[in-house]
């Protein structure tokens, strides 16, 4: 805590409000929305389908609407945006705890989704212009209060829920409208540097073009898919397997498994980045880093399937590497994306980044979910894990490849000589 507390002291103020901001947010987030479906489900008593509808149009309108959001705040300007996510998700959250029909739960969850779209790139590439050169520090250090906020927030909503549903709304609610205020009155206006805009008179449209035309920045977000995808195995592929090895027991041992991985970040994530700082360039760091989220899954697949014990201790092995490597990956993948977008749009690569992560997560849950129902049915998980780990080392493979062809390099403008 100590070592946690001299870092952030290290930074200007506006990066500590950013990780303040960051640790409150996924705090009001994760207290409501993990009992969000059980909410819809028991205590409104709506159909499957129609919390499916619910959870799944919050997902697209943040997910969809991360370009959208990168680009007002390249635009316009960090602090916008981030005033406004906050505001949009004051009033978002509020709503759910207090309205019963369907037409308003769609709206309230659309509204919390784009308010995830608009300060997410924001807020990334804010952090990035404050840190300049302390960029991977600066990360490493803002997913710890990321991860805190994680770990924190199903707690504290699992304490406020025992009173109602409406009053962790409602506290969800006021923590996004304080941050609205805090930021109105202690955030400073920010911009990119005179590069990152592309140019006064260009429109949307070719600021778009300007960032899909820079392949060796799609080549590195294609490549990092599989990443996003192994690191949503803790809500997906591990849980089923604590179920299917403990069965109406599985519960318990999916909440602690969830507390292990964000507690190995929060504690290691400090210490993990400045070792791989010391002993590797950052392309080495995420080549390691892939590799052990892959590997994180190995164990699993060599552990029988009726050996209840073995299954628990290769599960929190699982977990601990592949959160482990996550934290080596994070902070280093964070910097690249600033290094390929050249300095030049950064809000809008960051947007367009967290689209194509969200469109591999959502493609690889259904391609993981129908590789678990066959090998269920063929007595063979083994090949889940098998083809998980497969993922995390071809990762690895493509970010060795991009980075031994020079496409990872620095891409800022280089001054013309007189």
């Amino acid at each position: 805590m100590t070592h946690l507390w001299r870092q952030t002291r290290s930074f200007p103020p506006a990066v500590r409000l950013l990780m303040a901001n960051q640790f409150a947010i996924n705090l009001a987030f994760y207290m409501l929305m993990p009992y969000l479906a059980a909410h819809l489900s028991g205590g409104l008593g709506l159909a499957a389908w129609a919390v499916g509808l619910i959870l799944g149009v919050r997902n697209f309108s943040q997910q969809g609407m991360f370009l959208i959001g990168g680009t007002i705040a390249d635009r316009f300007g960090y602090k916008a945006p981030i005033m406004a996510g906050c505001l949009l998700r004051t009033v978002g959250f509020g709503l759910l705890g207090w309205v019963d029909n369907v037409p308003a739960l769609i709206a309230a969850s659309a509204a919390t989704g784009f308010a995830g779209a608009l300060f997410n790139p924001a807020v990334r590439a804010y952090l990035a212009a404050e840190a300049g050169e302390r960029r991977v520090d600066a990360f490493a250090t803002f997913n710890v209060y990321y991860q805190a906020g994680m770990l924190l927030g199903p707690l504290v909503g699992l304490a406020l829920l025992a009173a109602d549903f409406s009053l962790v709304c409602t506290v969800a609610a006021a923590i996004f409208a304080a941050l609205t205020l805090m930021q109105g009155r202690a955030l400073p206006a920010r911009h990119g540097d005179a590069a990152s805009t592309g140019g006064p008179g260009d429109g949307v449209l070719v600021q778009w073009r300007m960032v899909v035309a820079n392949r060796p920045f799609l080549l590195f977000s294609l490549a990092m898919i599989g990443s996003y995808v192994l690191t949503f195995q803790v809500y997906l592929a591990l849980p089923l397997a604590a179920a299917d090895a403990l069965g109406s027991n599985g519960t318990a041992a999916i909440s602690g498994l969830f507390v292990v991985s964000a507690t190995v970040a929060v504690a290691g994530q400090l210490r993990l980045t400045g070792w791989a700082k010391r002993r590797w360039n950052p392309h080495e760091a995420l080549v390691r880093g892939l590799a052990a989220m892959g590997l994180a899954f190995l164990p699993l697949a060599f552990t029988p399937s009726g050996a209840t014990a073995a299954v628990l201790v290769a599960l929190v092995a699982a977990v601990v590497l592949l959160a482990a490597g996550s934290a080596v990956v994070y902070p280093f993948e964070m910097d690249t994306v600033v290094t390929l977008s050249g300095n030049r749009l950064v809000a809008t690569h960051y947007g367009l980044y967290n689209t194509v992560s969200g469109l591999g997560i959502t493609l690889g849950n259904i391609g993981t979910g129908a590789l678990w129902d066959f090998a269920e049915h063929h007595d063979a998980l083994w090949l889940t894990w098998g083809v998980l780990a497969a993922t995390g080392l071809a990762c690895a493979a493509s970010i060795a490849a991009l980075a031994r062809t020079g496409r990872l390099t620095d891409r800022s403008p280089q001054p013309v000589a007189a």
